[in-house]
Order: structure tokens, then C-alpha cells, then sequence
């Protein structure tokens, strides 16, 4: 392999996850003692003293909205009755109760609260003083529930453009036309960013030298906006790039876990045809829940396991899970086992939406265990409207559809314009997408977005265009952050690295090199015979190089991809065999173009990887470099060094 030419150092980060195994049974008898705490001779008294602790530690898992391990903690009698391990506490005898054990941490295996700050010495002094002191209650106690977002949808009034306004665009007019969130006197990016942020966002491929030529070259004042209309009505290419975000957000692959022996199903040819056609986001979600065919029943079917299963995994648990991440924005894979620790929704929850996939009675079990009850389907938002649960499975889904998709749910269309404010400007008006309770840092946004989405026949195409036409997409972009607090003011578009499919065509496209056949093994409408035109990443099983760049396997949903850089992306980014092959190949064939003359070859390839020339540095480095008869390997090294560039891999 050829030695590798450097023109930048890039600084990687390794991110490390944390798995916590939490057991589903109870915990073991406690010690008949613990370590003595200090004695408080004073009265304790449980609101001023008591009540904070509770609240501050314990609320949050062991109440009446929550009930880990069948305990709470909001009334005298629920202390002392206690849960799977037996009363939290005996009256007068705070040695002997499990709740100060754990508190103490007298067991580092089964400390509480085994999640946030510890308690602190005179906190445990206190609770145990209470306890021996009779276990005194105080005022009722009312446990507030986990914020919910509101449903309905709001219809907002578009503040009118003030005198001198850089935008007509409702997008712009709403967050106050980048005068106060914004600073006033920040100017869009030159046509040429511009230009390569739209194409990677409309139809993932960077433009060609002659495509950004003629944009460049066109004086009309309107030009940003009739690209952004030329590039949604490229209906190939536009469905070849989106089919990535919808694989990794439907679970469809083109092999894999399942697609051997039939567990799975993929929806390929559907869903490609779905994008091509702009199918309106009503019946788009509608065909994937209630299908009409078999073309678009994969998602809905899930994946049937091999092996025992656990119950929160079954088919039917599946699609809940599923239907209600990808389009409400809400997680219930918590409550596919018991009531759920982080929001309000409960076991029953769960199991209702379960219960309308199910072909026969569906029982109910809490952490794997059966309760001895049968899940009785119903909907997840019971304002909205009720499922018949004796009703035929055929009626159950039709049901379950039309409450999903209908006018009252604002829940709906606001996590799908999220969606798509996310992937193009690099954050969420909600963060994180997939927790949309969570507060909006803009509401008159996400609203105006949501019901414009509605009111425009659930055209994706038309909110896309609303946003890429804005002022706000054309800021210049902030750098990124691995975690972006939900109600954080915006501040332009952010930073971000090119995905795994991207990046491949981006090289391939540099490389002038393409694979021979779709693993996809779709038509595009309209035409017969081989597929046209490229055949792009997206439509190829995920090699080594996109599988470290962060493309999933897809037997889990993934809605947003992490955007921090890994050791494994380094390995393969420097020694990886998958791009040393293209990047040999393109060498070769650039130098077919350009056999011996260093100086264009070094212009040409500058300009249509980065779309500009190089600099006169660049050049003279390159030219250096290549020397004055270039070989395969050192053209393979200018390729190279020019792929690693922040600029070319970075969306900015």
C-alpha cells in the first residue's frame, strides 16, 4: 500500500458507552444492621426536612408515577410496606431498614440512588433520625408527572417582515428575521457553500465542476431557490440519497438478520418508489402501518428471532416500539418490560399498542415474567380515540392509522418536521429527536413547521424547500457539539461530517470509479433494464469502510446517527482496503486524463473534489509531490491526502 501523503493533521476523539445491568428480580434480604449514623436529638420535621431528600433523590423512580422494584416512597404506609425486598424502613428502628442501608452504600453493589449524586452524610443522618423518631409524614404528597408536549396542533401567526428585512421566509420571520436570536449582522455563505451544502443535502453527491459552474455563473437573484427546486424535482437521485435516512429509521437492509430464512422482509422497491413519487407523509406512514400490500409490510413485521426471545421483543412489541420512536418521537422500549423509569408511559401502554399488531390474545408479562392478564389493544394517546380491541386485526390497524396520521395530532407532524430540521441544520428544534416532550427551543417554529407540513398535503418536499430557502440554512455554521441541550438557543447550522454513504460517493465520485450492480435490486419507474446512472452507497451492502464511518446494521432503529470521530474511523480512513481500492483505481484513471501534466491534473482534481482551485501553496505542493511523470502511486497519495481534508469531509 502506497506511503501516505499528509497535508492535515485531524484530531479524533474515542467515545466509550457504559452498559448498567439491572436486575429484574428483587434484591436479597438487607444486613440486620448497619453502620450507626450520628444521632439528631432534634425533632425532624418531614417537609422543611424530610421532604426535599425524598423528593430530590428517591421521587423520581418510587412513587405513584413510577414504582421501581414495586416500591414507593410517597406515603407513610408505602415506606413501610415496602417492595420486593420487604418494608424500606421499621418504625424507630433506622439500623435495621433497608432504606438507610442502601443509602449508606454499606453494599457498593446496591447503593440508592444508583443513578445522579449520592446522598450526603448529614442527608443519611436525617432520614435515619426519622425513622427513629416514628417515621412522621407530613402533607399530602403529589408527585408531579414527566412533562408531556402538548397534542394539538397551533396555528401561528407569521410576524411581518420589518422594515429592512434580509427574508420574506416564514422560518426566518418566526425566529425574528436573525435579529434577536440571531446576530444581525451575520450574512449568508457564498454561493459556492452554498451550493455544496444543498446538493449534499438534497441529493448526497457533491456537484460537479460544470453543475457549480453554471450556478455560479447565473446572475438571477432568485438562483438559490430555483436550484433548491431543481435539485427536490432530481427525483432519482433525491430518492437514492433519502432511502438511507429511511432504511436506517425503518430497519430495511438489503441482507441481514431475518432475510435468509424469512423472518424479515424488506420494503426496498416500495419505499425507493414511495421517495421517487413524493408519496404524501400521510399515506406514506399509513402503508407502512396498515399495509396495503405485502410491498410495504416489513417494517410493521419486524424481525422474528432466532432462539428464545425476550417478551419485549416479540413482533407485535416490535412495531410498537418502532411506530412510536419513529413517528411520535417517544420511547417505549422501557415499558415493553414494566412501567417506564424516564416517562410517564406504562407496561399497559405498551402492550396496548403490541396488542394491535397481535393475530391472537397477547399476554401481558413484567420483565419477562407473566402477570397473568391479556393486553387489550388500544392507542397510545386515549384523547385522540380508542381502538376497538375485539375488532379483526385488518380493522385494529386501520384504526391505529387513522389516529396516527389524523389533524388532532400534532405529535405526528411535529416529530417528522424535527426530523427534517435536524438532518439539515445539525440539531433538533427538540433534542434529542427521539424525546420530543422535551421543550422546543423555538415553539412557534416547530408548530408553524408542523401545521404548514399539514396544510400543504403532507408534502415533504414543499417543508424541505420552506427550510433550504430560508435565511437561517444559509448562516454560516457553528461547530458541532456531541450533545446539544434541547431549549439552546439556535445559532446557525451546524458543523457536520458527511455520512458513511456520502462520504464513499464523495470519493467515488472524485475517483470516477462506480460499482457494476445494486444490491438494492430496485427499478426506477419508468425505466426498463439495467439500473442508470451510478450506483451509489446507498443502494450497496454496507462494506467495512461504511460500517466505521457509523452506518448501522439495522436491526435496531436508528433515527440519527453519532457524529464523533472513532479509532476504528482512523484505521480504517488511513489503512482501510476498501478506499485504498478505489483511490488506486481513480488514480489510474485521472492519470489516463492527464499522463503527463502534472500542473492540470493537480487543478483538475482540486476542482472537483473541493469545487475550487488550489491554492498557489497547494499547488506547488502537489506538483511537488507528484513530480514530473506521475505514477499511479503518488496520484493514489494526492487522492488520499485530499479525502482526509476537513473540507471535503465536513458539511460546513
Amino acid at each position: 500500500m502506497a506511503e501516505r501523503f499528509w497535508a492535515w493533521s485531524v484530531l479524533l476523539s474515542v467515545s466509550a458507552g457504559v452498559a448498567w445491568l439491572v436486575h429484574a428480580q428483587g434484591l436479597p434480604a438487607p444486613a440486620s444492621h448497619v453502620t450507626p449514623v450520628a444521632p439528631i436529638p432534634e425533632p425532624i420535621d418531614f417537609d422543611r426536612d424530610v421532604r426535599p431528600i425524598l423528593e430530590a433523590h428517591c421521587w423520581k423512580c418510587h412513587s405513584t408515577q413510577k414504582h421501581r422494584g414495586d416500591l414507593r416512597l410517597d406515603s407513610r404506609d408505602a415506606v413501610i410496606k415496602g417492595g420486593e425486598s420487604g418494608p424500606a424502613a421499621i418504625s424507630g428502628r433506622s439500623g435495621e431498614s433497608l432504606l438507610i442501608e442502601l443509602v449508606s452504600g454499606v453494599d457498593p453493589d446496591r447503593i440508592m440512588p444508583d443513578e445522579g449524586p449520592r446522598l450526603t452524610q448529614p442527608q443519611i443522618d436525617t432520614l435515619a433520625a426519622w425513622i427513629d423518631q416514628g417515621l412522621v409524614w407530613g402533607t399530602e404528597v403529589v408527585v408531579p408527572a414527566a412533562p408531556r408536549y402538548e397534542l394539538a396542533l397551533k396555528q401561528i401567526t407569521v410576524p411581518p417582515a420589518s422594515a429592512g428585512s434580509q427574508s420574506s421566509n416564514p422560518i426566518d420571520l418566526i425566529i425574528g428575521s436573525l435579529a434577536q436570536e440571531i446576530d444581525a449582522s451575520s450574512v449568508p455563505v457564498s454561493d459556492r457553500l452554498y451550493a455544496r451544502r444543498v446538493f449534499y443535502d438534497v441529493i448526497g453527491l457533491p456537484p460537479t465542476p460544470s453543475e457549480l459552474e453554471t450556478f455560479l455563473g447565473n446572475p438571477a437573484p432568485d438562483k438559490r431557490e430555483n436550484l433548491v427546486q431543481r435539485l427536490l424535482a432530481d427525483n432519482r437521485r433525491y430518492a437514492e440519497h433519502w432511502l438511507t435516512f429511511w432504511n436506517d429509521c425503518l430497519r430495511n437492509d438489503y441482507a441481514g438478520t431475518g432475510y435468509i430464512d424469512g423472518g424479515r422482509e424488506q420494503i426496498t422497491q416500495w419505499l425507493f418508489e414511495a421517495l421517487y413519487n413524493n408519496m404524501p407523509y400521510d399515506r406514506f406512514v399509513s402503508e407502512l402501518v396498515n399495509p396495503p400490500s405485502n410491498a410495504s409490510a416489513g417494517f410493521s413485521k419486524g424481525i422474528i428471532w432466532r432462539g428464545v426471545v425476550n417478551a419485549s421483543q416479540i413482533p407485535p412489541m416490535q412495531a410498537a416500539q418502532n411506530i412510536s420512536q419513529v413517528f411520535l418521537g417517544l420511547n417505549l422500549k422501557c415499558a415493553s418490560c414494566h412501567d417506564s423509569f424516564i416517562n410517564n408511559w406504562k407496561l399497559s401502554d405498551a402492550y396496548g399498542m403490541a396488542a394491535v399488531f397481535a393475530e391472537e390474545p397477547l399476554e401481558v408479562n413484567r420483565c419477562d415474567r407473566p402477570i397473568g392478564t391479556l393486553a387489550k389493544a388500544g392507542f397510545l394517546y386515549h384523547e385522540l380515540g380508542e381502538i376497538q380491541p375485539d375488532a379483526p386485526r385488518a380493522d385494529r390497524l386501520r384504526q391505529l392509522s387513522a389516529l396516527l396520521i389524523a389533524r388532532e395530532n400534532g405529535r405526528f407532524t411535529r416529530t417528522i418536521v424535527n426530523r427534517l430540521w435536524a438532518r439539515l441544520m445539525g440539531r433538533g428544534i427538540v433534542e434529542p429527536v427521539d424525546e420530543m416532550d422535551n421543550p422546543p427551543w423555538n415553539a412557534d417554529l416547530l408548530d408553524f413547521l408542523a401545521a404548514d407540513l399539514f396544510d400543504r398535503g403532507y408534502d415533504l418536499k414543499k417543508t424541505l424547500e420552506l427550510i433550504l430557502t430560508s435565511r437561517a440554512y444559509q448562516m454560516a455554521a457553528t461547530p458541532s457539539a456531541e450533545k446539544f441541550e434541547s431549549a439552546a438557543p439556535f445559532a446557525g447550522p451546524v458543523v457536520r461530517r458527511l455520512g458513511a454513504e456520502e462520504f464513499v460517493d464523495a470519493v467515488r465520485s472524485l475517483a470516477g470509479i462506480w460499482p457494476d450492480k445494486s444490491d438494492a435490486r430496485i427499478k426506477v419507474p419508468g425505466v426498463d433494464g439495467p439500473y442508470p446512472g451510478p450506483i451509489r452507497a446507498g443502494l450497496q451492502v454496507a462494506d467495512p469502510l461504511m460500517l466505521a464511518l457509523g452506518r448501522p446494521n439495522r436491526e435496531q432503529v436508528v433515527t440519527s446517527r453519532p457524529g464523533v470521530a472513532t479509532t476504528l474511523q482512523a484505521i480504517e480512513l488511513t489503512n482501510g482496503g476498501v478506499l485504498d481500492s478505489i483511490l488506486r483505481q481513480g488514480a489510474r484513471r485521472w492519470l489516463s486524463e492527464y499522463p503527463a501534466e502534472p500542473r492540470s491534473l493537480v487543478i483538475a482534481i482540486y476542482t472537483r473534489a473541493l469545487g475550487r482551485p488550489p491554492t498557489d501553496s497547494e499547488l506547488r505542493d502537489a506538483v511537488d509531490l507528484l513530480g514530473p511523470t506521475p505514477g499511479t502511486a503518488a496520484v493514489q497519495d494526492l487522492l488520499w491526502a485530499i479525502t482526509m481534508l476537513p473540507e471535503f469531509q465536513l458539511i460546513s
